[in-house]
């Protein structure tokens, strides 16, 4: 965490599935004042329990 401009600086790597429903958590935290912005960073392998659910949806 940084400071910049009196307000608080928050850097974090995470997944992508993780960060659905963030924005709107956030906002309302914040009372609608905070903001965030995403930036792709790596592919990482997924986990095993989500690699086979994809696997098996594609096999039908």
């Amino acid at each position: 965490m940084d400071d910049r401009n009196n307000a608080k600086v928050i850097k974090a790597f995470v997944p992508l599935s993780e960060m659905f429903g963030y924005v709107t958590s956030l906002r309302t935290l914040s009372s609608g004042r905070a903001t965030s912005s995403m930036e792709f960073e790596k592919y990482e392998a997924a986990p095993n329990n989500v690699a086979e659910d994809v696997i098996a949806k594609a096999k039908g």
